[in-house]
């Protein structure tokens, strides 16, 4: 189910007076939960609930063998084990055709044929995001950092619908120890929850759906047919349509936990505001972020081990990220440019001698306008289909200048503009429009609601167009 959908609605409608009915009775809720997530599921693919359910099982079984094993040899073998499983399922379905593909290119160069043959695997959405979190589950209960639950808050915590199918990525510390608590329905914080519901649906509706249809697929699709400037603004485009179209998808789950008494972890915090790429990962993708540092980079050795590894460090940390958004090599090569440039920031910065320059307000925009343009053009390799159409839009920045630009509309500067202003709004604004909101009358808060859902519905394009990460 897509959440701003009328099949989702009816959904939730029926879920959320349940949910808060049971509440109170903890026992009740979580079974309910778990089938009320499977049924969620079950709307992108039933035969796919098969998968979940045996994560969940498999996942369970090994991170309470890990936690009550004192053999350190065994505990890391079964640990081992939960790994090559996870990974091979994910491998898999995910990474099979583009592993084979990619041999059969290596042995192309040759003369010979591949000995495996494509199977077109169909990607069971949100395999990725569930998979980091059973990860996390076996990990931390290896690490001593988290005792394994029951299986039937396991089985919540992994199958939780509002952070299914696209995240954010949760700990099992950020909500397991909610489950053990009832929730109190008269303590939702119900102003926050639908703020940003409201808002995430007018990123996802409005901003994202109307960028992608009025220039960026046309753009990325074709780029030798259309100027650079349509280009350049394409590129733009999809810098603010990548972010509308997640934290606004983030923004909805956040505040759909919120309706049901649950708290989500921030997973965006104005990352066009960055003044370097090591800031915008701070700001980006949150729980991504710090899953990648927590469960990869720091295994790796992290920073402990001289510069040297430390730039290795972060360069494989980034390059399995790219491969994680998605199995192809212009992935990769986005997650290389990462990986380069924060390898060359940690540099720049800890190197002998050096020291910070004062932090004036031209230096602090200097590097915000820098990071934005390395992030736009890694976000080229991200969005194209292959290297040639990549090639296609870099080179096409400089060749096309001059030429008409039908595609380059009012409306697409100002989407853009809202897309990159609202990044630079103080930080106390939502609080005062939460605080506005709360203080209202129950009728007047449906009024502004009904108003906010008819203004969407009216600005954004027919349709709902699926978002981007389900993809991956």
């Amino acid at each position: 189910m897509l959440f701003p959908t009328p099949t989702f609605a009816l959904f939730f409608l029926a879920v959320l007076p349940l949910s808060w009915l049971l509440m109170p009775q903890v026992h009740r809720w979580r079974p309910f939960m778990i089938v009320a997530s499977y049924v969620f599921y079950a709307g992108w693919d039933w035969r796919f609930l098969f998968l979940l359910a045996g994560a969940t099982l498999w996942n369970q079984v090994l991170a309470v063998r890990i936690w009550h094993t004192e053999s350190p040899g065994r505990r890391k073998a079964l640990l081992v084990l939960a790994l090559a499983g996870n990974l091979g399922v994910l491998g898999y379905f995910k990474y099979y055709d583009f592993f084979v593909e990619s041999l059969d290119g290596v042995f192309s160069l040759v003369g010979l044929d591949a000995p495996l043959e494509v199977r077109t695997i169909v990607l069971p959405v949100g395999i990725s995001f569930y998979t980091f979190m059973a990860i996390s589950y076996v990990v931390d209960a290896y690490r001593r950092d988290f005792k394994p639950t029951s299986l039937e808050k396991f089985a919540v915590y992994l199958s939780f619908f509002p952070h299914l199918v696209a995240g954010p990525i949760v700990r099992p510390g950020e909500l397991i120890p909610q489950l053990d608590t009832p929730r109190n329905p008269r303590r939702v914080d119900t102003s926050r929850a639908f703020y940003l519901i409201a808002t995430g649906l007018f990123k996802k509706v409005v901003i994202a759906n109307y960028l992608a249809s009025s220039i960026v697929d046309e753009v990325f699709a074709a780029p030798g047919q259309h100027s650079s400037l349509e280009i350049l603004i394409a590129v733009y485009a999809y810098a603010v349509q990548i972010y509308a179209d997640f934290s606004g998808y983030t923004d909805m789950a956040i505040g759909i936990a919120l309706l049901l008494g649950f708290s989500f972890p921030r997973n965006f915090d104005s990352p066009y505001a960055a003044t370097s790429v090591q800031d915008f990962w701070r700001r980006w993708h949150m729980t991504l972020s710090r899953w990648l540092r927590d469960y990869v980079y720091i295994p790796l050795g992290g920073n402990r081990r001289g510069s040297i590894l430390t730039y290795r460090n972060l360069m494989l940390t980034m390059l399995l990220g790219g491969l994680w958004h998605g199995a192809a090599w212009t992935f990769v090569v986005w997650g290389g440019l990462h990986g380069g440039a924060l390898a060359l920031d940690r540099w720049r910065t800890r190197r002998p001698g050096h020291v910070p320059p004062e932090q004036s307000r031209r230096r602090v925009w200097a590097a915000r306008i820098v990071t934005f343009h390395f992030v736009c053009f890694a976000w080229i390799f991200f969005r194209s289909e292959s290297f040639g159409a990549a090639w296609d839009m870099i080179t096409g920045l400089f060749t096309g200048w001059g030429e008409a630009s039908p595609l380059v509309t009012v409306g697409v500067l100002l989407a853009i503009a809202v897309g990159i202003g609202s990044q630079y709004l103080p930080a106390r604004i939502p609080g005062l429009i939460m605080a506005r909101f709360s203080r209202l009358p129950v009728p007047a808060q449906a009024v502004v609601l009904a108003f906010a859902l008819v203004l969407t519905s009216a600005l954004g394009p027919e349709g709902v167009a699926p978002f981007i990460y389900f993809q991956f």
